[in-house]
């Protein structure tokens, strides 16, 4: 990462669980930053849940109401997994289909090291990284820890809401 990590923009997830600082890496993932700070600006976030937490893997939200209406995003961005950052434990990035090129809104926060999600694992695409928690990983294994159900055809879905309130960048 940069050596002047004062320079990095840092946003703040205020989650019903506690805040969670997340430090962003626009010279490694541009796109996928700025595809994410227009989310964040736009209030795309505020009022989201965290919908998919599974034990010794990730926390996936940003994408879904608490009543798990789908939150209308915008078009699709192109993968940025070649930069060389990988999903270790406390790093974000972005969610997916199996088409590489189809992260809007939604993403996860790694909860282990997960390297069978690097470039170019698992399907010869990878998962594109573009931040790393900087503060509030407490929070984030907290979060790991919920009990989970399934809801429909989604498994891992927390059995209590956990919101996040607001994305903010400071």
């Amino acid at each position: 990462m940069s050596s002047t990590a004062a320079a990095l923009p840092v946003v703040l997830i205020k989650t019903s669980q506690g805040d969670i600082r997340i430090e962003l890496y626009p010279e490694k993932a541009p796109k996928t930053v700025a595809n994410f700070l227009d989310y964040v600006k736009a209030g795309q976030y505020n009022g989201t849940i965290f919908h998919r937490v599974i034990k010794g893997f990730m926390i996936q939200g940003g994408g879904f109401k608490a009543n798990f209406d789908e939150k209308p995003t915008g078009a699709p961005i192109p993968l940025e997994s070649r930069s060389g950052l990988k999903n270790a434990m406390g790093t974000v990035a972005m969610a997916r289909t199996s088409d590489p090129n189809s992260a809007r809104a939604q993403f996860f926060i790694n909860t282990v090291d997960n390297a069978g999600l690097d470039y170019p694992n698992p399907d010869g695409n990878g998962y594109a990284v573009f931040g790393k928690v900087s503060s509030g990983l407490d929070v984030v294994k907290n979060i790991e820890a919920v009990p989970t159900t399934v809801r429909g055809p989604m498994r891992g879905v927390p059995e209590q809401t956990v919101l996040i309130e607001s994305v903010s960048l400071i």
